[in-house]
């Protein structure tokens, strides 16, 4: 009876394991990615590729164990959608050196600080994944500053454009623009999914408490 108890508690706790090392997936994506953006690190994107490849095995794994178990500590479509807005996030993240690479764009301050933000709002994210078992609300209050994150990065990124928009009026600028206002739509779009990501864990901690 005791090993059959072992193995389920094994079983519900592999989910929380699986989503906290996406998370820090995602924490070193980001780290690697403001690296690169602020100090022209090769290495560092050579990192965030790693990082995005090895966090979509984590994905494949966490289907794999999401299919075959019966029963998991929260609801599995939360499971399922908090693992995919990980994953989106470090998609975002490898999307955002590859835009830099091919549109040939040099990344700005805007570029480096939107990025900073992200990194915390993924720093935040692995606290609030570490302290989702035993400590909910602890978990609740890192989600909800992963939330004023994100309302940074967007802050930043208006910003940004409203710059570009103000530069001058010739084929070259406007060029230049596009290129760098795409750059940033992707940063934006990670930290979109940061955002729901932190609604999900939300909605995780409100059924569990």
């Amino acid at each position: 009876m005791f090993g059959f108890l072992q193995w389920f508690t094994k079983r519900e706790d592999v989910f929380i394991r699986l989503l906290r090392e996406q998370a820090l997936q995602v924490q070193r994506a980001t780290h690697s990615l403001h690296r690169f953006v602020s100090q022209h690190d090769p290495a560092a994107a050579e990192d965030v590729v790693r990082a995005e490849k090895e966090g979509d095995e984590l994905r494949r794994i966490l289907i794999d164990e999401l299919n075959k178990t019966f029963v998991t500590p929260f609801d599995r479509e939360d499971i399922y959608d908090l693992s995919l807005a990980l994953d989106d996030i470090l998609d975002y993240a490898y999307t955002t050196i590859e835009e830099l690479e091919i549109l040939k764009v040099r990344p700005d301050a805007y570029l480096a600080d939107m990025v900073l933000r992200l990194q915390e709002a993924a720093d935040e994210l692995v606290l609030a994944m570490e302290r989702l078992d035993r400590n909910p609300m602890v978990a609740l209050d890192h989600a909800r500053r992963t939330k004023y994150r994100e309302n940074q990065v967007e802050r930043i990124y208006r910003l940004a454009v409203a710059e570009l928009f103000n530069g001058p009026e010739d084929i070259h600028h406007v060029m230049e623009m596009l290129r760098i206002r795409e750059v940033y739509r992707h940063v934006s779009n990670a930290a979109d999914r940061a955002d729901a990501a932190a609604n999900i864990l939300g909605s995780v901690i409100v059924k569990m408490t």
